[in-house]
């Protein structure tokens, strides 16, 4: 039986650089993959990503874990039995940053609400950790990322050390481990006791800043979103940028943003309401226009400068003015609509002129028995639906209209 691979970054995670031995080559994602004798590669587990890095200046592209070893999946093959790794750093220490923040983080629910973590995910521009907290407030995330930093700023001590399964009763875990044996145990000074082999920093001042982003309702939890160390600073950099260019556009103070956003929708929607209540009247005087100039009681027409809104707003004013049938279309340049209606005087129902009308501009459509719209892709054939159907509903009256 061949033994474990030695896992360095357990003993020391800032170890950036490891000689090591090749124990064994296989084939991983039909790829070359090396097991060596030690590493200070983490592969990808508990939530926590791979390590990035080269041994022997070859891309590392995956890591996993195989029953103890350690396969080290690789971009080509390497030849020599020994070979000497390096991992990337700023990637390496920003996953402990995120890590160990969401050690904080998870004791902070645990210590206010009683809330215990159910998964944790570590990704590359956030991490999100699932709470089971049925509701949570404005005022609670904001006493929770208090409590969190507060544990940053007192810059406390975080250890890693190994415990026998005997032993373990005797630690305040936060949640019991899910593996027998023995465990490695992350400590947060005087806060939190959790089992877990990922890497960590050795002092909570080293995290930063812990910031919650977002939350959302999933199942009968909250999952939140939430980012740590250099991406809170980063996070923080481009929200400001933003908050500074707002200011210079509205000519306010940051702080004045929100009410002059709020009141910049208020009159917007106000104007619209007034714009569309003004289009309105200018179709319904289009539509008194089409009805006096019309020479029978079939109306039909191609338009190019209508929206669908429009097109079915302008039907329906015909039809309240009269005894009319309407055949409307508009090609936009993607799509094209039509809109068929009829006053209640006739005995038709304008949904039985859909399947041949929509088939002939490859779309679907529907309504009620007085109306219906159609939207296809082939807006050259309006035209053709438009005759199609025309020619349909004489049929169907068996008179000239």
């Amino acid at each position: 039986m061949k033994k474990e691979t030695k896992r360095l970054y357990l003993e020391d995670p800032y170890q950036v650089k490891f000689d090591a031995r090749v124990v064994e080559k296989v084939f991983r994602e039909k790829k070359p993959a090396l097991i060596l004798d030690q590493t200070c590669f983490y592969p990808e587990s508990g939530g926590q990503p791979y390590d990035k890095g080269t041994i022997n200046g070859i891309k590392v592209i995956n890591v996993l874990e195989d029953n103890g070893k350690i396969v080290h999946i690789l971009e080509k093959d390497i030849t020599t039995q020994s070979v000497s790794g390096k991992i990337d750093w700023e990637t390496r220490f920003d996953h402990m940053q995120q890590h160990s923040g969401q050690h904080i983080l998870s004791q902070s629910f645990n210590e206010l609400f009683g809330a215990e973590t159910l998964s944790f995910h570590l990704g590359e521009v956030l991490s999100t950790v699932e709470i089971d907290l049925r509701k949570i407030s404005d005022e609670d995330v904001k006493n929770i990322e208090k409590r969190s930093n507060e544990i940053v700023f007192q810059n406390r001590e975080i250890k890693s050390y190994s415990v026998l399964e005997e032993q373990v009763k005797n630690i305040p875990l936060r949640r019991p481990p899910k593996k027998k044996g023995e465990i490695r145990v992350i400590e947060v000074s005087d806060f939190d006791f959790s089992a877990c082999g990922g890497t960590h920093v050795r002092r909570a001042g080293e995290i930063g800043l812990i910031k919650i982003l977002s939350w959302e309702k999933i199942r009968n939890n909250n999952r939140f979103e939430f980012v740590c160390g250099k991406r809170a600073f980063e996070d923080y950099v481009w929200k400001n940028r933003i908050l500074r260019e707002l200011s210079n556009r509205f000519t306010v103070h940051e702080r004045e943003i929100l009410p002059s956003v709020e009141k910049l929708s208020s009159d917007l929607k106000s104007q619209k309401r007034k714009t569309k209540k003004m289009q309105e009247k200018i179709v319904r005087y289009e539509a008194q226009d089409i009805v006096q100039k019309a020479k029978e009681k079939i109306i039909k027409k191609v338009f190019t400068d209508k929206t669908q809104d429009e097109l079915r707003f302008l039907a329906l004013s015909i039809i309240r003015e009269g005894d009319f049938i309407v055949l409307f279309g508009v090609r936009g340049e993607k799509r094209g609509h039509m809109v068929l209606a009829c006053s209640e005087n006739f005995n038709i129902d304008m949904r039985e002129f859909v399947p041949v009308a929509s088939s002939l501009i490859k779309g679907r459509g529907g309504g009620r028995e007085s109306l219906v719209e159609i939207a296809g892709e082939d807006t050259k054939n309006i035209e053709l639906a438009l005759d199609k159907t025309c020619e349909n509903i004489r049929k169907k009256i068996k008179t000239e209209l």
